[in-house]
């Protein structure tokens, strides 16, 4: 799949994604993308209760995987139990041995610094 069909694919992702939702999924994609330029975006893991997939974000791996869910955006780090997080953004999933994600909600403020600090981590842990 070209780089430009799962660009297009998640702008689609981020069109059909009603309300404040379709929003901070948009805002937090501009920052993925703004973090780390070297940054691939990818649609997986299509089915027929999700046809249009899942965005996700790769450099050298999967870094973060970008979600709405009912009441919150999720961005999942499969490797996360393994990146820093002083500012504590992670708050789900946090009993998982690998995987963190950070559930954004209506009204959430972004700490921008720090998820690009987080997504530069994880694209650095893949090249390790």
């Amino acid at each position: 799949m070209s780089d430009a069909s799962a660009s297009q694919q998640i702008d689609d992702i981020v069109r059909r994604t009603a309300g404040w939702r379709g929003e901070r999924l948009s805002q937090l994609r501009a920052l993925i993308r703004g973090a780390d330029p070297g940054v691939i975006e990818e649609v997986k893991w299509k089915k027929p209760s999700r046809p249009e997939g899942v965005p996700v974000w790769s450099h050298d791996g999967i870094v973060c995987i970008g979600e709405a869910l009912k009441n919150a955006v999720r961005l999942t780090f499969p490797k996360g139990a393994q990146l820093r997080d002083p500012k504590g953004l992670f708050n789900t999933r946090l009993d998982s041995k690998t995987v963190r994600a950070i559930d954004f909600h209506e009204g959430d403020a972004i700490n921008a610094s720090a998820l690009k600090a987080l997504i530069l981590d994880g694209a650095r842990l893949n090249r390790s």
